[in-house]
């Protein structure tokens, strides 16, 4: 039965249709495009090779790395002393070397918070300069994975670090000089660390990609010797093969037939003469 009209599909709806998917397709495979380029983007060296010379700026930052973390463990086990000695309601024996009335004593909560800024800054601080040893014998034997140990320290060091001193700058006094001191001097090394990781990472990537280069050039050169080998023991069989006869027993196949022809018989023709 012919369709009515009211079901009847209309070119116009059938082009929208076609529209609509054509327009889906091309922006999923625009946002898939854009999300690789996003995410190619992060695997190549973030500052360029020919401008920066990356393997001298990741040794300084290694030996940056190597002071800081020092530093670090240092000035943790200076602020704990401080923190325990200047506990209210308790007799200690430091007024003649250290005063302490820059040291924190109000609210306990708080106390104890900055000691467990100042433990946690400790433990991070062992940890940068174990990986920081990892990194130097990295950088000086170009191996681009022992350098990820450092890359994931040193940046959960950095946002610690951030964090822990825009804490102690609420929290203390800052008319004092050695807490103003310690925020300037932070916030300096909190930037250079984060100049440092960039550069250590660039360089990393660029150990990366000398690494790939360097195995498709060996898979290369193993693939065309495998070819050369089997080329030259093929030809060496076939050379053989043709000098030496077969010893391959003779089957009736290989027996060419031969055409027989039927023995002429002589036939002589006798009259009789009657």
């Amino acid at each position: 039965m012919p369709l009515s009209h009211g079901h009847a599909p209309s070119r116009h709806s059938i082009s929208t249709i076609g529209t609509q998917s054509l327009h889906s397709l091309y922006s999923t495979r625009s946002s898939r495009t854009v999300k690789s380029s996003k995410l190619d983007k992060w695997k190549r060296p973030l500052i360029d090779p020919d401008i920066f010379d990356l393997q001298k700026g990741a040794w300084i930052m290694g030996l940056f790395s190597l002071f800081l973390s020092m530093f670090t463990v240092a000035t943790a086990i200076f602020d704990i002393y401080c923190l325990a000695m200047a506990e209210p309601g308790t007799s200690h024996y430091g007024y003649y070397i250290i005063s302490f009335e820059f040291v924190y004593a109000g609210n306990p909560n708080v106390r104890n918070s900055l000691i467990v800024f100042a433990l946690f800054s400790l433990l991070l601080g062992a940890a940068l300069f174990v990986t920081t040893v990892i990194l130097l014998a990295a950088l000086r034997k170009e191996e681009e994975l022992k350098m990820i140990p450092w890359l994931f320290c040193m940046l959960g060091f950095i946002g610690w670090r951030l964090f822990a001193t825009m804490y102690a700058s609420v929290v203390n006094d800052m008319i004092f000089s050695y807490h103003r001191t310690m925020c300037v001097l932070w916030v300096l090394f909190i930037l250079a660390s984060a100049v440092g990781w960039i550069v250590v990472y660039s360089q990393h990537m660029d150990l990366r990609d000398l690494t790939r280069l360097e195995d498709v050039a060996k898979l290369k050169r193993s693939t065309i010797s495998s070819l050369n080998t089997s080329y030259a023991n093929q030809s060496i069989s076939l050379s053989i093969a043709g000098s030496v006869p077969s010893s391959r027993p003779i089957t009736p196949r290989d027996v060419t037939p031969q055409t027989s022809q039927p023995p002429a018989h002589n036939v002589s023709m006798s009259t009789d003469i009657m």
